[in-house]
């Protein structure tokens, strides 16, 4: 069979109407989104898939009309679903924000389910360039002044959530897209599943390991600990804000300089072991002379400052964009260690297993570049580390 008749075979057996009344999930409100039918002017590509969330695989999709091809993403109709639509779609007005183009709320039923079910389908802009790390492995000559221009334009993007007062609470550079493969194509913000507005009431531990802020880990504390019963259910619960945003920047950033994240373990482990949560809960990191002797004062200063500890004490989003690393005349064309770090097969393979481990339970791996904790066994550069601090 050709590849475009198994695409044809694949397509016909997923089957997409209008959103009836009767389907299983009942008819939410509309909110001002399509019901008709999508397949009545896009064609779906199920079988290629860009890349995977928490809710699956996302998919290329073309709009009839124009030929112009989008990438499709498919939520069951829940109440989170509408939520994380209605902040994505507040959102994605600015340039560094992924737009969404429209949204359908059909039915669709996939060859394994016996009914169909309502859902969410959100046609967004297609991002040809990739995700920011991949993106960075394939250049060789990434420089610091390269990575302060990535750093402005995702602050653009916090900045315009924050002045919405939307925490975005999932900021990872695999939601950091470019527009395309260009010099100077922008990069994007997207899924904001875990977004949320901030009333100061901010509570579920939403995260990915290594971006996660300490106040965020003190709710999933404190959270398990109640639930457990080991302490009474506090009746003015804790709480975290926006702020947990500006701390997984720095952690972003610090991975863009020098190719690995500043809070890892050597242990493999489903949940963040207990040696890299004492590392985040304290700001325990260093910037190791070996890839950071050539990376400015400016840029080391900036991550300091957004890997504090006590959120008070933390940059704020404008801070960032004040910060001189952002606005320098300095050229800052030293090339950076973090490409050759990435691309490096060793390095990678010997960080890989205990990331994919932890995000076993929240999302679906179908990414090609991803940070894991480093293994100093597999890993030349702190193995060579380790031996010099021995003698």
């Amino acid at each position: 069979m050709s590849q475009t008749n198994a695409v044809d075979k694949m397509d016909k057996t997923i089957k997409v109407f209008p959103l009836d009344k009767d389907t299983e999930g009942k008819h939410l409100r509309n909110d001002g989104l399509q019901e008709s039918s999508i397949l009545e002017d896009y064609q779906i590509n199920w079988s290629q898939k860009l890349g995977a969330g928490i809710s699956g695989p996302v998919r290329v999709c073309m709009k009839k009309t124009t030929q112009e091809r989008f990438a499709l993403k498919v939520l069951l109709d829940r109440p989170k679903a509408r939520n994380e639509v209605r902040l994505h779609m507040l959102c994605s007005a600015h340039s560094n924000i992924v737009q969404i183009a429209e949204v359908y709320a059909n039915s669709v039923q996939f060859p394994h389910e016996s009914t169909p079910r309502a859902r969410l389908l959100i046609v967004m802009e297609m991002m040809e360039g990739g995700e920011l790390f991949h993106r960075i492995s394939q250049h060789r000559h990434f420089t610091e002044k390269q990575a302060s221009q990535v750093t402005k334009q995702i602050a653009l993007a916090l900045q315009h959530c924050h002045s919405l007062n939307i925490a975005h609470r999932d900021l990872k550079p695999e939601n950091l897209l470019f527009k395309d493969n260009s010099l100077d194509a922008p990069v994007k913000l997207c899924d904001f599943g875990f977004a949320k507005i901030d009333q100061g009431d901010l509570m579920t531990p939403q995260f990915t390991p290594y971006y996660v802020a300490p106040q965020v880990l003190e709710a999933q504390r404190r959270h398990q600990k109640e639930k457990s019963g080991i302490i009474p259910t506090s009746p003015t619960p804790y709480t975290y804000n926006k702020s947990c945003d500006l701390w997984s920047l720095g952690v972003i950033i610090y991975v863009m300089l020098c190719g690995y994240p500043p809070f890892y373990s050597k242990h493999h482990s489903r949940t963040i072991p207990k040696d890299m949560r004492k590392k985040i809960m304290t700001g325990s990191f260093e910037f190791p002379e070996e890839e950071w002797s050539q990376i400015s004062e400016m840029a080391k200063d900036i991550v300091r400052k957004l890997l504090k500890v006590k959120p008070e004490e933390r940059l704020t989003i404008e801070g960032v964009l004040e910060h001189p690393w952002l606005n320098s005349t300095e050229a800052l064309d030293n090339i950076l260690p973090s490409a050759q770090m990435m691309m490096d097969k060793a390095v990678v393979a010997g960080i890989q297993q205990a990331h994919a481990e932890q995000l076993a339970n929240m999302r679906i791996q179908d990414l090609k570049v991803n940070l894991k904790p480093l293994n100093v066994v597999n890993n030349p550069i702190l193995r060579k580390r380790k031996l010099l601090g021995r003698k």
